[in-house]
């Protein structure tokens, strides 16, 4: 057995909770479109890309014909400007609490880290909370398919130089879930079981993955696949 050699997070409700400025980012893009949106709407965004998120919107406010894919974009950047501005004052105590114990537990067990994120503002995210020395890849939403394609995890495997069955992807979403599954690897969720059913472990915070307990898991998968 050679046990996990990579760990690949999501960013946003995993490492730290940026999903209300998002949130709000969209609320003030969408009423400028004379859209009104509410936390509903936004658990549909959780997980999905910036270009997706938009269409999702448009969709809720019978408007996804109305405007030029030029347009769309300029409504992309306008979200994003507004979220840059709202978490430009993040740093590390932004960073849920344990997450840090954990990167040093994994560095210490010489196991990989990569961030994939649906958020194009992740590296930003790991300069500002300073975890730029445990982080070894952060993949590139802006270049694949967004979740719950499988693309993103697969890419940040190849970005730590690993099989996708050697890791473990860690989410906070369905469609993050659904991706790391389809990617070949393990899936750790964090939050309930209810939501995220499809998970092979569920943590309520990512400060408590517990390691001895995420590779007796893994090495039981590993077994199983060489019957």
């Amino acid at each position: 057995m050679n046990g996990i050699k990579g760990f690949i997070f999501d960013m946003d409700g995993v490492l730290t909770e940026t999903s209300e400025n998002h949130y709000l980012a969209w609320k003030d893009l969408a009423s400028s479109i004379d859209i009104e949106i509410d936390s509903s709407i936004n658990e549909k965004l959780k997980g999905v890309s910036r270009k997706d998120s938009l269409e999702v919107i448009l969709r809720h406010g019978h408007k996804e014909n109305m405007y030029s894919e030029e347009e769309k974009k300029e409504f992309t950047e306008l979200k994003n400007n507004r979220y840059l501005e709202m978490i430009n004052s993040f740093d590390e105590n932004n960073l849920f609490p344990g997450v840090l114990e954990l990167f040093k537990e994994l560095k210490r067990r010489g196991i990989k880290i990569a961030i994939a994120s649906a958020s194009e503002s992740a590296a930003k995210l790991v300069e500002l909370m300073k975890i730029g020395s445990f982080i070894d890849f952060i993949a590139d939403p802006r270049k694949v398919p967004g979740k719950p394609n499988p693309d993103i995890f697969i890419q940040a495997a190849n970005g730590l130089e690993l099989k996708p069955k050697e890791c473990v992807g860690v989410e906070d979403a369905i469609a993050g879930i659904e991706a790391i599954k389809s990617a070949g690897m393990l899936a750790v969720g964090i939050g309930s079981r209810e939501q995220l059913q499809d998970a092979d472990l569920i943590y309520q915070q990512t400060g408590q993955l517990d390691i001895e307990e995420i590779s007796k898991f893994f090495e039981g998968l590993e077994e199983q696949s060489n019957d």
